[in-house]
């Protein structure tokens, strides 16, 4: 699977675990940056990776800032783009089955280093369910469309 993933610097260092682990398990990956501590606007670095995520260049994509939230607003801007903060795998779980997540977004500051391993694990392992699901999902994509004939 090939797998774009980025930070801010808040999520720096746990990029890089995270980064090592995924190439640990065969998948192809993309470190789309930061690439250090110093400061930067986690927009920039949620963009690189939902773009490509937007344009089939990569399969999915792992977002990492102070609590997720920002990066998950900001990737939601692209078309196709399903992005959320996930908490535990329970959430990475459900997110896949039930939404196709194709961006996990992540904390560094409120989720351990094992319980964010635990969630990857969780995450690129779990299938989409498709059903009633798939329905929601095309749901979704009118909204993008809707939005874009403006």
């Amino acid at each position: 699977m090939r797998i774009s993933v980025a930070s801010d610097h808040r999520g720096f260092q746990i990029k890089e675990q995270i980064c090592q682990l995924l190439r640990e398990k065969g998948h192809e990956v993309d470190d789309a940056g930061t690439c250090g501590p110093e400061s930067v606007d986690y927009p920039d670095f949620a963009a690189i990776v939902a773009k490509k995520i937007s344009d089939h260049t990569a399969d999915r994509g792992i977002l990492i800032c102070g609590t997720g939230i920002g990066m998950a607003i900001a990737a939601n801007k692209f078309a196709g783009v399903r992005a959320a903060p996930c908490t535990d795998e329970v959430t990475a779980e459900i997110s896949r089955r039930h939404n196709d997540l194709n961006v996990l977004c992540l904390s560094a500051d409120l989720i351990s280093p094992r319980t964010v391993e635990r969630m990857i694990e969780t995450w690129i392992n779990t299938d989409f369910e498709g059903g009633r699901h798939l329905r929601r999902i095309e749901k979704i994509s009118a909204l993008e469309k809707c939005e874009h004939e403006k």
